[in-house]
């Protein structure tokens, strides 16, 4: 019996527990699609999946409560696969294994899932509770929100019929969103035909690891490492110094993660390998001191590997490294009205260089739209200079804040009566399904909320287990109490 199932509140620990123990990797949610309406099935509730593969749940109002506003309860089903280096654990057929740290619920060697699984959890136990009081109610379960909130961008219009939208994809507890960032995905491609390696050259693989990584979003302005362009400015030197050569690079794996590893296979000649190590050691103790009380331990070495049979042309090598070292990375500007949260960021999230393609994939964000333009024409034109191919998709807007929100003031009122103290209204920097669901449902009045995270996206992902008690008290008054239409 797994642990977390003893803890309060039962329902919502119970039900995340049932959805850790199903596959529900994005791109892969076959699975947990079934487990959703087997589940709606057997509590009792309308349920279907769309053509955009989300699941809709309804429930009828309590007895009495037929004339309050509709709500809609929405969370994400899927999950961002990240799992240390001595982890076999394989996201499209195994569990979560979830253990209880002190404080904090946390998973062995991946990622846990709260994100967004708790909101998810949170809405099957609205479903199934017979005790409840409220409104009518929608659950609404998106597809693929970590990969391009395809579930979000191509729900139909129509489907859904309540008038309030409560998101419940927010990770600090007593702070309730009310505006977030928009974003557009960039990639940049180049075919490239490889040359064949001087015969007489070693080969050596060079990898950066340890960095925290990170939501590109919540945590892009906490200055941490990213490996791509940590793993850059050695490059640089290796070719400078010691007539090296690159081979392959890898490095990150999620667009919307801060990659926290890295790894280059580099060619040179066999007399300058042991001064590149001796190299790679001084850069170990540098990237160590340039972010001590930031990054705890980065790991930076080289080992000997056979030596490829081929490798990237110099001319396309000098260009590509031109390119990561020159495209911004991390934050842009601050919101000039909010200015301790950050407005426009870019993460050059992975980067791909082997078999005659280079792939650069990056993550733009702003919460200003002219702003969000701006940063991805300044990635476009850094990238075309180098000779890339150069694509922007799954473009969204961002989520305007409104103050006067009436679901937001009885929030804060319910707060208030509950915790005696003041809840805090919050602009994320983060992409929220908000602003895509109101771009389709723009009448919706709309807040997100939810338990305390911290470290989504990376494998010290953690829930703090007392918020979520609170979280749930909070739902269920604030649905008891819904406004009259």
């Amino acid at each position: 019996m797994s642990e977390i199932k003893n803890l309060n509140p039962e329902c919502i620990w119970r039900n995340f527990d049932a959805l850790t123990q199903v596959p529900r990797p994005s791109g892969h949610l076959e699975k947990v699609q079934h487990m959703l309406l087997e589940f709606a099935a057997r509590v009792g509730v309308e349920a279907f999946k769309d053509a955009a593969g989300n699941i809709v749940m309804r429930k009828p109002a309590s007895p009495g409560m037929e004339n309050r506003k509709g709500i809609i309860l929405q969370a994400h089903m899927d999950m961002v696969l990240q799992k240390s280096n001595d982890s076999n654990h394989n996201f499209e057929t195994d569990p979560i294994q979830t253990y209880i740290d002190g404080e904090w619920v946390k998973a062995k060697g991946t990622t846990l899932g709260a994100d967004n699984g708790i909101g998810v959890a949170a809405i099957m136990s609205v479903m199934e509770d017979k005790t409840l009081v409220h409104g009518p109610v929608e659950g609404l379960i998106t597809a693929d929100e970590e990969t391009g909130m395809f579930g979000a961008n191509d729900l139909p219009e129509g489907e859904l019929n309540g008038d309030i939208l409560l998101n419940l994809d927010s990770e600090t507890w007593g702070k309730f969103v009310i505006g977030s960032a928009g974003g557009v995905d960039i990639t940049a491609t180049l075919d490239y035909k490889e040359v064949e390696t001087d015969k007489e050259d070693a080969a050596v693989k060079v990898v950066i690891k340890g960095l925290k990584g990170g939501h590109s979003g919540l945590e892009i302005n906490e200055g941490r490492g990213n490996a791509n362009k940590l793993m850059a400015r050695f490059v640089h030197e290796a070719i400078a110094e010691y007539g090296a050569r690159l081979a392959t690079w890898h490095g990150g794996n999620m667009r919307n993660a801060i990659p926290f590893e890295c790894s280059t296979v580099l060619t040179l000649p066999k007399e300058n390998v042991e001064a590149l190590k001796e190299d790679v050691a001084e850069w170990c103790a540098l990237f160590n001191n340039e972010y001590r009380t930031i990054e705890e331990n980065i790991q930076f070495f080289a080992e000997d590997v056979e030596a490829p049979a081929t490798e990237v042309p110099e001319e396309i090598q000098d260009n590509l490294l031109d390119a990561i070292y020159g495209c911004h990375n991390g934050v842009l500007r601050m919101i000039p009205v909010f200015p301790s949260v950050v407005e426009t960021s870019s993460n050059l999230a992975i980067i791909d260089i082997e078999g005659g393609h280079a792939y650069f994939k990056l993550l733009a964000r702003s919460s200003r739209e002219s702003m969000r333009d701006y940063i991805a024409a300044t990635l476009e034109s850094t990238f075309s200079m180098a000779g890339m191919k150069v694509e922007m998709s799954g473009e969204y807007g961002g989520w305007d804040p409104n103050t006067d929100s009436e679901i937001l003031h009885l929030l804060e009122k319910n707060y208030r009566e509950l915790f005696n103290e003041e809840a805090i209204e919050q602009v994320d920097h983060a992409g929220l399904e908000c602003s895509v669901i109101l771009g389709k449902y723009p009448h919706l009045d709309v807040v997100s909320l939810g338990p305390t995270m911290r470290s989504p996206h990376t494998t010290t992902e953690r829930c703090l287990i007392s918020t979520v008690a609170p979280f749930w008290e909070l739902l269920k008054k604030t649905m008891a109490e819904a406004p009259v239409k």
